[in-house]
């Protein structure tokens, strides 16, 4: 038998169950109802299946209990707005029809955009965290626009056929849909206010912990429920007695600070070749390179805290304001001091830390330029050209900073000088290299005019006797651990930094200069950075400083024999709050961290495995999980136990 005179129902034996479904549901409008109101809650579950799958399946059971409770909370919630946009001939189908487009774009646009730079939905804890910033948040979304609108459009489309479907299959009588609508202002409020499980492993639908993140905003700023922001505050430190600095050698301290350097785009040593930061590679050719050196956070404000002060992250708050800082200890031996920084004042309450440093000369962004970007400042090259207009003014011998800010995401990149192509702004995944790349040519520009400050100290009277030290506040993730930026975890990505001290022959003794060399390979921590500028100014281990100096944690790398010392390492501390619970500890090249996703603590030996990706079985961590549970009482993320 030929084709064309096969029975017609062989022809497409596939359409005919769909064909009968879809008639078996036409004639059943309330199951049609149904199943057209459930489509929204079933695409946020898919929509979240896709992005976190494999954690939703590891979820213990008290969370799978609250994440089948914010399915109902967002699925009735959505299908009564939707019910009400479908209604016919209703002037109130319009409204509610938009209303119904805005939401989903917005909730489900932005939890889709957060997740896939931070490996974490959008939640409470973020949005109080980003109060003091909104202008920081606008700023970086205006940056990556394009990106943005590309992750919004799918949820976008998605609610206009939902509403689409509405209108067509389900045409809630006028009636109904007027009575409807006055349970959405009381649904509207139970999303926004009703608890969900937002924190740890944020057991709820990504729309539900989106609305519960806005209802705590909006108590937040009205007052309702004020929770405060954990930001720096205005120090408070002891008034030094009189200090008799004694150094063996006549010198003075530029300490040079960047923002967000990974330590594989710099060369410590200098290098025939060295593309990301090649002008200060070879403004500072004699330099000694210290290879191993860490933040203990990936967090600017902690960042400054720590280096200032000496105290570890996690000092307290109080501990972190009231200690003196190296610009304290030079004021007190009679240093003449100077702090400029290209870095916003306004940006979570820099200005209060450093008001009342006592300093000759001071400037931040706006003193630069008034129109500063509050996340990128003022730019370097003004940086810059202040501090050689000013450190020649200073008395010797002087401890100057230089804190530059540019390379902060959004990151300043110049056209003229980006040779790191293809790059975009972009943080889609797909666009990842071309976005480090981006990243590459904020570095290569900011290097361009640090080694014109470098040249300019190096062209001075006092030249010979001044010693620089270099480094960054933190690194930056991209992705090799699942997240963009910094702050999101203490991995080696956010914590290395490109560091070295440049020191001309007659700044330092050859017994300092053998042991600073000693520790180029070897473990080293910002919190040993203070006590070796501290010494360079002779104001290391002297008996009217004994009980500070104890506080500190660190050792100066001009001696030899530092001893080994477990270091806690954490983006949430008393002097600047997180929005995501991380932290650990590190003792010699053995390093447990976790984030408050991780199941359990992460191990690495960085020594082996510098790109901590495979870690050790947790029977070789005991003792430093011992530690950690000891100094910050549970896992991040899980809580003090009751």
């Amino acid at each position: 038998m030929s084709a064309d005179t096969q029975p017609s129902h062989t022809k497409q034996p596939a359409r005919k169950p769909v064909a009968r479904a879809l008639r078996w549901l036409a004639r059943r409008p309330k199951l049609r109802t149904a199943f057209v109101l459930a489509l929204p809650a079933a695409l946020v579950l898919a929509t979240d299946l896709s992005q976190r799958g494999s954690r939703l399946l590891s979820f213990p059971l008290k969370y799978v209990g609250s994440y089948a409770a914010s399915v109902l909370e967002g699925g009735l919630f959505w299908a009564l707005l939707l019910a009400c946009a479908s209604a016919r001939r209703s002037k109130l189908s319009w409204p509610a029809g938009t209303l119904f487009v805005l939401l989903g774009t917005i909730a489900l646009g932005t939890q889709l955009y957060f997740h896939k730079q931070y490996s974490t939905y959008f939640n409470l804890d973020t949005t109080l965290f980003g109060t003091s910033m909104a202008n920081s948040v606008l700023g970086q979304l205006s940056a990556d626009s394009g990106y943005f609108l590309a992750t919004i459009l799918p949820p976008m489309l998605m609610a206009v056929v939902l509403v689409w479907l509405g209108r067509t299959l389900v045409r809630t009588r006028r009636k109904t849909a007027l009575w409807l609508s006055g349970l959405l202002a009381p649904a509207l409020l139970a999303v926004l206010f009703i608890p969900c499980s937002y924190r740890a492993i944020q057991g709820s639908t990504p729309d539900v912990l989106y609305f519960h993140a806005m209802g705590g905003l909006l108590k937040n700023v009205t007052g309702i429920e004020k929770k405060p922001h954990v930001r720096p505050m205005r120090r408070h430190p002891p008034r030094l007695p009189k200090l008799s600095a004694k150094p063996p050698l006549a010198r003075n301290v530029l300490f040079i600070l960047t923002e967000s350097i990974r330590a594989d785009l710099g060369c410590p040593d200098h290098r025939d070749d060295c593309p990301v930061m090649p002008f200060s590679n070879r403004a500072a050719a004699e330099r000694i390179g210290l290879h191993q050196m860490r933040a203990n956070s990936s967090t600017t404000a902690i960042q400054l805290a720590v280096l200032w002060t000496g105290r570890e992250p996690t000092a307290g708050r109080e501990a972190l304001h009231s200690a003196p800082v190296l610009f304290d200890y030079a004021d007190a031996a009679g240093w003449q001091t100077a702090y400029w920084s290209s870095h916003h004042m306004m940006f979570a309450n820099s200005r209060l830390f450093v008001q009342d440093l006592p300093t000759r000369f001071q400037c931040g962004a706006t003193r630069l330029d008034p129109l500063a970007d509050i996340d990128l400042g003022a730019n370097d090259a003004l940086l810059t050209a202040r501090v050689k207009e000013e450190i020649v003014q200073l008395r010797e011998p002087f401890f100057a900073m230089a804190h530059y800010g540019n390379t902060h995401l959004p990151y300043l990149v110049d056209p003229n000088h980006a040779p790191f192509r293809p790059y975009r702004a972009s943080k889609d995944k797909a666009d990842n290299e071309a976005y480090r790349n981006f990243y590459k040519n904020a570095v290569y520009l900011q290097d361009k005019t640090i080694a014109e400050l470098i040249r300019f100290v190096r062209s001075q009277p006092f030249a010979e006797r001044t010693v620089i030290v270099y480094t960054a506040d933190h690194g930056e993730q991209f992705r090799e651990h699942g997240q963009l930026g910094h702050t999101g975890s203490v991995f080696d990505v956010e914590l290395l930094t490109p560091t070295w001290v440049d020191a001309p022959g007659p700044s330092l003794l050859a017994k300092e200069r053998k042991a600073l060399r000693s520790y180029a390979h070897e473990p080293t921590f910002h919190t040993d950075l203070t006590p070796t500028m501290l010494d360079l100014m002779g104001l290391w281990q002297i008996s009217p400083l004994a009980e500070l100096q104890r506080a500190m944690v660190g050792s100066s790398l001009l001696r030899p024999g530092k001893p080994t010392k477990t270091l806690a390492l954490s983006n949430c501390s008393g002097v600047w709050g997180c929005a995501f619970e991380n932290w650990g500890v590190m003792r010699g090249w053995r390093k447990l961290h976790a984030r408050e996703w991780d199941q359990d603590w992460l191990c690495y030996d960085v020594r082996n495995d510098p790109l901590e990706l495979e870690p050790l079985p947790s029977a070789d961590c005991t003792p430093l999980r011992r530690e950690a549970e000891e100094r910050f009482g549970y896992l991040p993320g899980r809580g003090p136990s009751p």
